[in-house]
């Protein structure tokens, strides 16, 4: 007999399934996180001003996710419709100490970071006399403290309410039945998120979680659990001189309590300026002009890739689009997210790698080097992916 094959444990990622996720700017007030989010959305939605909580009501704008990918399958294709992937990004109050138990617009505020699947958070670096601090002075170290101790505050206080309800009703299990056994198999794995909290003094996303583990993790929609992208306000002059006091400590600080967290420079003053150009010709020159560029590219990238997010094309002379879908999906919820028919009725899918389009150059020429392929409803998709969907009546 042939060995058997050892099960595959189903991949489970941290958080919200879905492909319509969210990320959310997060920071003290007056650290730009406003002027972020109207540079980043090209709008003037966010409430731009020197004092706290000018943004009561979290703003919420779609932004497009740049990928060469996606300009080269437009100039190739012609189509008569162009639909890039897009970032879903929230602006949301800013936050200040003593958050987790209500102080300022605390409760409102963690709602809406609950809200959310991902946080962009915005550390100020730069010192401006014109833009008041609500802590006094500029110490980013001390934001990120205020903001990661808030956060995982309202998880620790959160968690301890779900802990206390479990146990209450687990008293009265027994050991026989399998759905007592669950429930206290629950118990142990929120009593384990609860010590990863607090014992550890972690977040809960840097912790090792097995499948069972996160399934229970994701029904607590914690704070913790969200991927963090830490944004550096710096001056204009410190942003194109790459320097700044502040950027070795801020690293230090993120391998220290979050390692692999990603950390992004940028200036809000400099992509101000640069949005009230008039044209692209305008700022790339200026770009070439101070040795810069902007940053907002990298950003929205970067958050697209921290929700695990990856995109497939469909390519024609009507359209070339870009669908959304999570690390891991199979084929057929890849179709389902154009039509539910697609995913229901689902036959297979023809499908492409970009790279090979890119390298034979015509849709003809993949086929004839059989490297189109017809994939069933086990294939996992692969970022970039080009596809054409079959189903049945």
């Amino acid at each position: 007999m042939p060995p058997k094959k050892a099960p595959v444990e189903k991949k489970v990622l941290l958080g919200r399934p879905g492909n319509n996720l969210k990320i959310g700017i997060v920071g003290l007030p007056n650290v730009g996180k406003s002027s972020f989010f109207n540079v980043l959305s090209k709008t003037d939605l966010g409430k731009a001003a020197n004092f706290p909580y000018a943004t009561i009501n979290p703003e919420e704008a779609r932004i497009p996710v740049p990928d060469p990918r996606f300009d080269w399958l437009c100039e190739t294709y012609k189509p008569a419709s162009r639909v890039p992937a897009h970032l879903t990004c929230i602006d949301i109050a800013g936050l200040t100490a003593g958050a987790s138990t209500g102080a300022g617009l605390g409760n409102a505020f963690l709602a809406n970071v609950r809200a959310v699947d991902g946080i962009f958070q915005v550390v100020r670096a730069f010192d401006d006399a014109e833009v008041i601090h609500v802590e006094g002075d500029v110490d980013p170290i001390r934001d990120m403290e205020i903001i990661s101790t808030e956060l995982r505050l309202k998880d620790i206080e959160w968690v301890e309410k779900h802990l206390e309800g479990l146990k209450k009703t687990g008293r009265s299990l027994g050991n026989s039945s399998l759905a007592d056994k669950q429930k206290k198999e629950e118990i142990a794995m929120v009593q384990k998120v609860y010590d990863v909290l607090t014992k550890e003094n972690k977040d809960v996303r840097k912790h090792p979680w097995n499948a069972k583990e996160i399934d229970v993790v994701n029904g607590l929609s914690l704070l913790t659990a969200k991927p963090v992208t830490y944004l550096v306000n710096l001056s204009e002059r410190d942003y194109v001189r790459k320097k700044n006091k502040w950027l070795p400590k801020i690293k230090a600080w993120i391998d220290e309590h979050n390692p692999g967290d990603p950390l992004i420079p940028f200036s809000v003053a400099l992509e101000e300026r640069l949005m009230q150009m008039g044209s692209d010709e305008e700022r790339a020159e200026e770009e070439r002009r101070i040795g810069a560029t902007s940053a907002l590219g990298k950003i929205t990238t970067a958050g697209y890739t921290s929700l695990d997010l990856i995109r497939y094309f469909t390519c024609g002379p009507d359209e070339v689009r870009a669908w959304t879908i999570r690390r891991g999906t199979k084929a057929p919820q890849a179709a389902g997210v154009i039509h539910s028919d697609f995913e229901n009725k689902f036959v297979c899918g023809e499908i492409m790698a970009y790279e090979d389009l890119r390298e034979y150059g015509s849709e003809a020429a993949v086929k004839a080097a059989g490297k189109l392929k017809q994939q069933g409803k086990t294939y996992e998709m692969v970022d970039g992916d080009i596809a054409y969907w079959k189903s049945g009546q």
